[in-house]
């Protein structure tokens, strides 16, 4: 039975400006990075750093988070199909069976994680001649805060959906449930586009929608936990002399943000990976934990830096 106070979530691929679709999910990584960019830039006016660094750091950041995300993905989630299609893994086409235009489909954030601290391991030496741990105890601020809009990017798009669910928190998400396959077919279109316009606009729409499952909208769940991620490190850094501990801010990030990430799991859909080999424990569960306990070790051996 669908529960009494589910919503029906298909929405339009972005917003259409005759010449050009704005597509939501860009859009909110526009916003994250935009947002990220304007609060390091007064993280780097209270340290009395240079502007012009930042431009550096936002260029390597942004790098690493789309070269990481999607690698992590292919690796960490995908590496069977992947390792037999290795022109995909960078080019936004498909050659088998046809040429397509598929886009970049498949982005992991344990992998964007692991590339940042990469990035900024090069950027610290490089640029910025502060150590390591100082620039990721500034960074994972504005990183916190786009981890919020990545998330509701995922909701538009109807990906990384939760599991079934009969409360009151389930989202039918037409997407999910009709593929741009089993769209087609059902109402005998010929793009993707008109066939979910279809389903929403056909007459025996609620027949339709009785095949939809309800399931948890994880990806507000993420993107409203992060919110909390985001305020902690933000008050902490602002209000506080915690950032003169060396790694403490920086291991908090990761405890808090891959709990939320554990946590969450649990109602999520599988994602697929390697969780099938390991059992008990979804990919992206196995994956959290060594962060979490990356982020334990620094919380407990921060110290603050020696005067000279």
């Amino acid at each position: 039975m669908i529960p009494p106070l589910s919503i029906v979530w298909n929405p339009s691929e972005g917003i259409d400006l005759g010449f050009f679709v704005i597509r939501y999910y860009s859009l909110m990584f526009v916003i994250a990075f935009g947002l990220g960019w304007y609060i390091m830039k007064k993280i780097f006016e209270n340290e009395n750093e240079s502007l012009e660094k930042l431009d550096s750091l936002f260029i390597w950041t942004v790098l690493a988070t789309l070269l990481g995300a999607r690698l992590g993905h292919v690796f960490f989630y995908d590496w069977e199909y992947y390792s037999n299609h290795l022109s995909e893994i960078l080019l936004p086409f498909r050659f088998d069976p046809v040429f397509e235009f598929t886009g970049f489909q498949g982005l992991a954030s344990h992998g964007a994680a692991i590339a940042i601290i990469i990035a900024m391991y090069y950027f610290s030496k490089k640029v910025m001649n502060r150590p390591l741990l100082w620039v990721l105890d500034r960074v994972v601020i504005p990183v916190a805060s786009g981890a919020i809009f990545v998330r509701i990017g995922n909701f538009f798009n109807s990906e990384i959906v939760g599991k079934e669910t009969t409360s009151s928190f389930g989202i039918q998400f037409i997407r999910d449930h009709f593929s741009a396959r089993d769209a087609m077919e059902t109402t005998q279109m010929t793009s993707p586009k008109e066939a979910y316009h279809s389903i929403a606009t056909n007459p025996q729409f609620s027949e339709l929608l009785q095949q939809v499952p309800a399931k948890h909208p994880a990806q507000l769940y993420e993107s409203f936990c992060y919110i909390f991620v985001f305020a902690i490190l933000f008050f902490l850094y602002w209000k506080t002399n915690i950032k003169e501990k060396s790694g403490f801010l920086f291991g908090l990030f990761l405890v808090l943000l891959w709990s939320v990430r554990f946590v969450v799991e649990y109602v999520k859909e599988s994602q697929g990976g390697f969780e099938d080999s390991l059992g008990l424990l979804s990919t992206g569960q196995w994956l959290s934990i060594p962060f979490i306990l990356v982020g334990l070790y620094f919380i407990f051996n921060a110290e603050k830096p020696i005067e000279v």
